[in-house]
This record gives structure tokens, C-alpha cells and sequence, in this order.
């Protein structure tokens, strides 16, 4: 559990430093995706939304949002993704990237809304958008992580 956190958590520092091509900044997409996505695809556990907690509290200190937002909002993906876990049993590839890109929209429809109570006027939804579409272009690694652990993949039960 402790790797693939780290690797996140390097990926979304090294995509926030203040750098620019052609003028534009470099994508923001939500890295920790990866590991609640899979993490609850491979096997439930106890120590799963401590780690999405504590890659949250990172992430609000990263973006400066009120303590709490990005992990409450990326709980809420983990415990859809949860739900919907024995749905999920002998998808093809495709149909889990779908699978990946709903649990996004859902955790950033979560986080859209939680911003929307906490500063009182709503976020840039384009920009909102535009890192859905980050987020969700990731969904290689994350089956990479789920295939490293095939054994407890429920694709296979």
C-alpha cells in the first residue's frame, strides 16, 4: 500500500510546481484516483480509507483547500467503488476504464459540491472538467496495480 501512495503523491508534487509550456500549466489530474479506484477493486481493507484520508489531507495542503475536502471526496469514490465492486466481476478492460471514469465524476461531482459549501460560490467547471478528463486518462496505472495482484482481483472470482 505504501508504494504505490508514495509514487501518487510524487506524481501530484512534481505536476504542481509552478511550471509552464507555451504558457499554459501542466494538468492537475487527482493521482490518489489510482490508488482508491484499486485498492477497492483488489481487496477491501481496514487500512484502505486511512491511506485515502491521509493522501487527501496531502492534497489539501498541496491546493490549499480546507482540511478534509479530498479525502471526504475521495472516500465517497472509494465506498461507490465498494458498492459496486461485485458488478465490476469479469469486465474486459474497457468496460473497468468506464468503471474508473464513473468513480472520477463521482468523486469530483462530490468535491464540486463540498466546494461549493465551503467557499460559498461554485468552482470553474471547465477547469473541473478538464482535470476529470486528467484523472480519467489515467486509468492505465491504475490497472497496472490491479493486475499486480490478479489473485485477489474479483475479475477472476
Amino acid at each position: 500500500m505504501g508504494a504505490p501512495a508514495l509514487i501518487c503523491l510524487g506524481a501530484t508534487l512534481m505536476l504542481g510546481l509552478p511550471f509552464r509550456v507555451f504558457g499554459l500549466q501542466l494538468p492537475e489530474p487527482v493521482f490518489p484516483m489510482i490508488c482508491v479506484f484499486s485498492w477497492a477493486v483488489i481487496r477491501p481493507s481496514i487500512l484502505s480509507p486511512v491511506a485515502i484520508l491521509g493522501l487527501g489531507l496531502v492534497l489539501d495542503l498541496l491546493w490549499g483547500t480546507p482540511f478534509g475536502f479530498w479525502g471526504l471526496s475521495m472516500l465517497t469514490g472509494y465506498g461507490l467503488t465498494l458498492a459496486m465492486r461485485p458488478v465490476m466481476t469479469g469486465q474486459s478492460r474497457m468496460m473497468m476504464w468506464a468503471w474508473y471514469a464513473g468513480v472520477c465524476a463521482v468523486t469530483l461531482t462530490a468535491g464540486y459540491l463540498f466546494a461549493m459549501l465551503a467557499f460559498h460560490h461554485p468552482p470553474n467547471i471547465v477547469g473541473v472538467i478538464w482535470q476529470l478528463l486528467a484523472t480519467s486518462l489515467l486509468y492505465p496505472f491504475a490497472h497496472r496495480l490491479i493486475d499486480r495482484f490478479d489473485d485477489a482481483d474479483v475479475r477472476f472470482r
